[in-house]
């Protein structure tokens, strides 16, 4: 169909432990991508040598080179890296666009089976499937064997795969340079009248193989950081006591709560910015009450009910590449930028 012409950035650095079968899956999908560009963020390991190699075998892919700057840098370095990739990219040649990290294994039908969901919502703006990462006895993560959920709610998408249409992307205006701008971009779609959300469907299921949160340090910090986007996106402290409390039980049980929680403290006590747009920080935490009282399915629903009427897909706001984030880094709260 010449509606299904979707492109794919994928950003990452020193992933050559990964991205062989992340591209290799790529490659395999029933519905190939139109482009898929992959932006190498300074790598010191053997990716520029195995994207060289795939380069060459499909004219499809084409690869960004960035220059090192000395360390990993998740959330606002991840967003970097992306529009680094974005600016090659004529948006308007595409129906989809999808951010994609390089650790992942995507199952052949993966693309088909978002873009057919699609079709059939009009509303539905962007969408993934679940990610699951190796379980003890399925040390190299291979599907048909053990492999254990990550905890996602139906109601966001998994930062590891964004699939957009391109109107939605455009009129959220694109990712904040930001940790928790895999947040704010859902709850931004959403307030728009779209519609967003992850399937488990078997189909749809792909596999993680770097453990969520880890990717940085070890999973401490990743727990902080996260507890700073929290505060940075406008959580309010009643909707994240009781989050980091339901969290307990989870691994690392105890300690990834803490961190999260101590994360957003943090942020709180010394006053560190937050997202800009009051509306968007009002309808965040109308709907975080909500999902309090009802359950975030049930809270998400409303929340597109009540937006419905703002919904336009024939929307053409003039969209570009934002400048960077002058926000202080949030490495002073413990959760590295």
């Amino acid at each position: 169909m010449n509606n299904r012409r979707y492109v794919v950035i994928a950003p990452g650095r020193n992933e050559a432990a990964f991205m062989r079968r992340t591209l290799d899956s790529l490659a395999a999908q029933t519905v190939r991508p139109s482009l898929v560009v992959v932006v190498d963020d300074g790598s010191t390991d053997d990716s520029p040598r195995i994207l060289a190699e795939y380069v060459a075998k499909h004219p499809w892919m084409r690869v960004v080179r960035r220059q090192d700057r000395g360390v990993r840098s998740v959330g606002p370095g991840v967003i970097e890296a992306f529009y680094a990739g974005l600016e090659t990219v004529d948006l308007d040649a595409a129906d989809y666009v999808c951010k994609l990290d390089l650790d992942l294994e995507l199952p052949p039908g993966y693309f088909e089976g978002l873009m057919a969901r699609m079709e059939a919502n009009p509303r539905a703006g962007c969408l993934s499937g679940k990610a699951y990462y190796p379980g003890p006895s399925n040390p190299q993560g291979e599907f048909g064997k053990e492999l254990i959920p990550e905890a996602i709610g139906d109601e966001v998408t998994v930062g590891a795969s964004k699939f957009y249409r391109v109107s939605c992307f455009k009129q959220i205006g694109g990712f904040v340079r930001q940790v928790m701008w895999d947040g704010i971009d859902c709850h931004r779609a959403r307030m728009l009248g779209w519609q967003v959300g992850s399937v488990d469907d078997p189909e749809l299921r792909f596999i993680h193989l770097r453990p969520m949160g880890s990717s940085h340090g070890n999973i401490w910090q990743g727990r902080k950081r996260h507890g700073f986007g929290q505060w940075f996106m406008g959580t309010g402290l009643l909707f994240m006591t009781a989050s980091a409390i339901y969290r307990l039980p989870r691994a690392p049980a105890v300690v990834g709560s803490v961190a999260i929680y101590l994360g957003y403290l943090e942020s709180m006590w010394k006053r560190l910015p937050r997202y800009g747009d009051a509306s968007f920080r009002r309808f965040l935490r109308r709907y975080q009450l909500e999902s309090l009282l009802l359950g975030k399915g049930r809270a998400a629903a409303r929340a597109e009910r009540r937006a419905a009427a703002a919904w336009n897909p024939e929307a053409t706001e003039a969209f570009s590449i934002p400048a960077p984030s002058q926000l202080p880094a949030p490495a002073r709260t413990g959760a590295a930028a």
